[in-house]
């Protein structure tokens, strides 16, 4: 059997991980020349707003719950937790405006915690940094409001540090939305990871019972339904960017990428679910082979399965109750597979059970061709193929010696001159139902080990 979830070593590195969250070094912008006077202003209004935090927070927090629908529910759900990370955000903004050099890594670490868990937490980024940019209003308003009631003169001076703030806001913007989408991808990793590995034990049939609820959720499938599973191989129904689930207007399939073969989980619909059990509509065309055409009622059970790439070998198995059958279905699928020519095309388990039966036991399969088959070994090769061929040719066309002849190029007597030239040499009557039963699987199973 395939493997579904690839095993990895403990003692590599998991390639395509992203890396543990943390600010990555920022270089220190160059400061603009200001003049000792515009950092005294400076310097002098930031103090105040340092000793006016509480209200400064109550404003902005204020402001962010009017301004910001996002952030809204956030402040509703937990105020004192918000309310604490705007003061520790407004804190360490203040205190690198009066001492930027002892206050600026403490205060990315800041910002970098606030969009971090904001990532977490699923606030979305633009409410985020909208936040912070009020932030960078209030404060501003702030500086401007201190020195206009304190040194109405000195509010020109403020010009000359203007770049300087904004440039801080900008930066620590920027800080925070790499926080989040740094977050975000590893969120991201770990959910694909985890429905990789719900998948892949449901798909191996080791899932517990206990987890096919959270299963089910990952999928989006639901716990009871019929399934079916497509095993593919030599090509890939996937776009790439990994097994994920996929909705078509009447079909519902997850698709896992294992490691030699795809597998789609399938979600079936009444009318396919009836079709599958033997319901009106599941009629098996004649003469089907694996890869060969199918009748009516097997072209609209297909309309079940999502069209996979030309040229790539797929296996549908029967259908099975509930997604803690679905490891059941794997194996049925990958028989299928098995049975599937090496030039490609589609085979359907309930189209072919009795050479299912065979292919599922090779060794009893090889000891009924030797029983069978055995006598015949004796002849020449080419006279061995030529009587094997006419009984399998006879047998497709339903025991028509005509249409076996038509097909074989040869009249219908000596189609019959060979059957009973085989039946003389092997001992076994093709007239008797137990004989023809074991010779039509002797010679599946020697196809089946000649591929």
């Amino acid at each position: 059997m395939h493997q579904a979830l690839r095993t990895r070593n403990v003692s590599r590195p998991v390639y395509g991980a992203p890396a543990a969250p943390g600010p990555r070094p920022y270089p220190r912008p160059v400061r603009s020349l200001i003049d000792a006077d515009a950092l005294r202003v400076l310097h002098r209004a930031a103090r105040v707003l340092q000793d006016e935090l509480p209200d400064l927070t109550d404003r902005l927090v204020a402001a962010i719950q009017d301004l910001e629908p996002a952030y809204r529910a956030a402040v509703t759900s937990d105020p004192a937790a918000t309310w604490q990370e705007v003061h520790r955000s407004l804190r360490h903004s203040v205190a690198s405006l009066i001492d930027p050099r002892g206050s600026r890594d403490a205060a990315r670490r800041c910002s970098w915690k606030i969009g971090a868990t904001r990532a977490e937490q699923g606030l979305p980024l633009d409410a985020l940094l909208h936040a912070f940019r009020l932030g960078g209003s209030l404060v501003w308003q702030g500086l401007i409001e201190e020195t206009c009631r304190t040194a109405p003169e000195d509010v020109r001076l403020l010009v000359h540090i203007a770049t300087d703030v904004w440039n801080f806001v900008d930066e620590h913007c920027s800080l925070v939305a790499d926080a989040y989408r740094q977050v975000e991808r590893q969120l991201a990793w770990r959910r694909e990871n985890r429905l990789r590995v719900l998948a892949g034990a449901l798909l191996d049939g080791a899932s517990r019972i206990a987890d096919l609820p959270e299963t089910a959720h990952a999928l989006d499938l639901p716990e009871e339904g019929r399934y079916v599973v497509v095993a593919v191989a030599a090509g890939s129904p996937s776009d790439g960017a990994g097994a994920r689930a996929a909705h078509g207007r009447d079909t519902r399939v997850y698709w896992h990428t294992g490691v030699e073969v795809d597998y789609g989980i399938v979600l079936l619909t009444e009318d396919e679910a009836e079709a599958e059990s033997g319901g009106v509509g599941a009629g098996v065309g004649r003469g089907a082979g694996p890869g060969g055409d199918t009748g009516p009622g097997s072209r609209a059970q297909l309309s079940a399965i999502p069209p996979v790439p030309g040229g790539a070998r797929t296996g549908v198995s029967t259908a099975v109750s509930g997604l803690a059958a679905v490891g059941d279905a794997r194996r049925l699928a990958d028989i299928a597979l098995d049975l599937c020519p090496p030039t490609g095309g589609t085979v359907r388990l309930t189209e072919h059970l009795p050479a299912a039966l065979v292919a599922s036991a090779p060794d009893l399969g090889m000891a009924l061709v030797e029983r069978v088959l055995g006598p015949l070994s004796g002849l020449e090769p080419a006279d061995e193929a030529v009587l094997l061929d006419t009984v399998a040719t006879w047998l497709t066309c339903d025991g028509s010696a005509q249409r076996a002849g038509e097909r074989l190029y040869c009249h219908r007597n000596t189609v019959l001159n060979r059957l009973r030239r085989y039946e003389q040499l092997t001992g076994r009557s093709l007239s008797r139902p137990a004989d023809l039963v074991e010779v039509s699987l002797a010679l599946t199973a020697r196809g089946l080990r000649t591929r």
